[in-house]
């Protein structure tokens, strides 16, 4: 990896395979000194079908393997998870995030936030960013 005029390592960004193509000015991963910044991830399928109109549990399950993608895609996985934020239009569906999250991460226990925010892009419920170690 490239390193700057102060010895930091270069970032290197990438798009993996199964998630849909950005949809705005930004990359699904960047890995730099030994991390990996997954972008936030909406509901969005491979194909980029938004799933606005689908229960928040299947937004929610959506966004998990867009995560679990970009993790692989990187040389990574669910258990090098770091730290996880979490955004949700209604802070009622924690209980039914947390439950979905725990089956889903298995005994992987980053550090976590969960922020109850006012609207998401495109109508969706649920978006998380994460990073993770290489």
């Amino acid at each position: 990896m490239d390193r700057n005029e102060h010895g930091a390592q270069q970032p290197r960004t990438m798009n993996p395979a199964g998630l849909a193509t950005p949809g705005g000015h930004y990359s699904h991963v960047s890995i730099a000194n030994g991390l990996i910044f997954v972008s936030g991830q909406l509901p969005i399928d491979s194909s980029g079908r938004k799933l606005a109109d689908s229960a928040f549990e299947d937004q929610a399950e959506q966004v998990l393997a867009n995560l679990a993608s970009a993790l692989a895609g990187a040389g990574s996985e669910i258990r090098q998870l770091v730290q996880v934020r979490v955004y949700i239009v209604d802070v009622g569906h924690w209980a039914k995030f947390n439950e979905i999250f725990a089956r889903w991460a298995g005994d992987a226990r980053p550090a976590r936030a969960v922020v109850p925010v006012p609207a998401l892009h495109y109508g969706l419920k649920i978006e998380v960013e994460a990073v993770a170690a290489v």
